[in-house]
């Protein structure tokens, strides 16, 4: 919530009370900290190593807690980037909240009774307030973000029927079960996001739902583009403050976690940082992965590492003076994507690119499909085996 105060001040989201907590904001965005003035807050900070928090002296209440080893590097003061955002795991927290609350499935949802209960505490929105019959349960609402057993139906159809190139993405159908979805990667969230979820959710819900998480995974498929350009970031930068407010109208407070604020905060550390593929934790997290492989003694599990980590490195290094078969630095392609040209003097009109994967259907063509491929490959193909047949 507050992301209104990342707005213009002339926009029309500030004066809205009743859409949001119930009431105008008028605070400007918060400055950015510099690294002087944090240093000034915890100058006098005193606490001591491996005790609670509570004891800490020196500092304003509910600002710091200690005071972290990093603040004694000599360059820190002056560093424009302190904290790096890490934009693969705040979109999987993000993919997460929305798949689990449009969907409504269990604890994860932040569609719950204790999110209906912040309603009550705020006083808005009285209609999605919990109802307490005479049975003495709690009933909560129903509400236009959750989708019907239909709409989930064609929801989950599209994540399972889902086909990518090969190596783009991982079975995303095998974290599907009996209208339920869990065991989500941080890759499989990666690519719902860029490319699933504003398909999945067209016909899938609200059309006001629809229109705000097409906008979120846009933005999410901007920022995450190999390029970034300044004046693109600073547009980026000004419609995210618009996506969650409007997020804001719809959702419930709960719904709201830090990840989902820190990424009002992702553009303008695009800024200074640069693309984020130089900074997610993919390729740790990859390598991370590699060497937990390694540990087949859990009694020494830094022996393990260092004995299959040299053992790797003279392999990779013996493999550099070997001929034929796969290594590390000659390894055979998964996929044959070569040409292969005719062996005649005359040009192949269609080549054999690649091999074929799965079943094959054979099936024939009427007279209307034949004449829409004949045509198509007079004017299409500039080949000299059809430029004869063109006159």
């Amino acid at each position: 919530m507050g992301h209104r105060r990342f707005l213009k001040l002339r926009h029309k989201y500030r004066n809205d009370a009743k859409s949001f907590d119930g009431t105008k904001e008028t605070r400007l965005a918060p400055c950015l900290v510099s690294g002087s003035l944090v240093l000034n807050q915890i100058k006098d900070i005193k606490f001591i190593v491996g005790q609670s928090s509570e004891g800490v002296s020196g500092v304003m209440k509910n600002t710091w807690k200690k005071r972290s080893i990093f603040f004694n590097l000599p360059y820190w003061e002056s560093n424009l980037v302190r904290h790096n955002l890490d934009v693969m795991h705040i979109e999987k927290n993000v993919c997460d909240n929305l798949i689990y609350t449009l969907l409504g499935l269990g604890k994860k949802s932040k569609d719950n009774l204790e999110a209906r209960l912040d309603l009550k505490d705020m006083k808005i929105r009285p209609s999605l307030w919990p109802q307490y019959p005479a049975s003495g349960r709690a009933y909560l609402p129903a509400t236009f973000f959750i989708m019907s057993l239909k709409e989930k139906e064609l929801f989950f159809e599209v994540l399972q029927n889902a086909k990518f190139p090969h190596g783009y993405a991982s079975n995303i159908s095998r974290c599907i079960r009996k209208r339920n979805i869990s065991g989500l990667k941080t890759h499989d969230c990666h690519v719902i996001m860029q490319e699933l979820l504003s398909l999945a959710l067209r016909r899938s819900i609200d059309k006001r739902v629809n229109s705000v998480i097409i906008k979120l995974c846009t933005f999410f498929r901007a920022l995450c583009s190999k390029e970034l350009k300044l004046d693109e970031l600073k547009l980026l930068e000004e419609k995210i403050s618009e996506i969650l407010s409007t997020m804001e109208k719809l959702f419930l407070p709960g719904f709201f976690t830090i990840m989902v604020h820190l990424v009002i905060h992702l553009a303008a550390e695009a800024e200074h940082a640069g693309p984020v593929h130089y900074r997610w934790m993919y390729p740790i997290e990859r390598y991370l992965a590699t060497l937990k492989s390694y540990v087949h003694n859990c009694a020494c599990p830094e022996g393990s590492i260092a004995e299959a980590y040299i053992a790797n490195e003279c392999l990779t290094f013996c493999s550099r003076y070997l001929e034929g078969g796969d290594s590390r630095f000659y390894c055979s392609r998964k996929c044959d994507d070569d040409i292969e040209h005719a062996t005649s003097k005359e040009k192949c009109l269609f080549p054999t690119v690649g091999e074929s994967y799965g079943g094959v259907d054979v099936f024939e063509l009427d007279e209307k499909i034949w004449l829409q491929a004949h045509r198509h490959v007079l004017f299409n193909c500039d080949s000299e085996v059809v430029e004869n047949y063109k006159n």
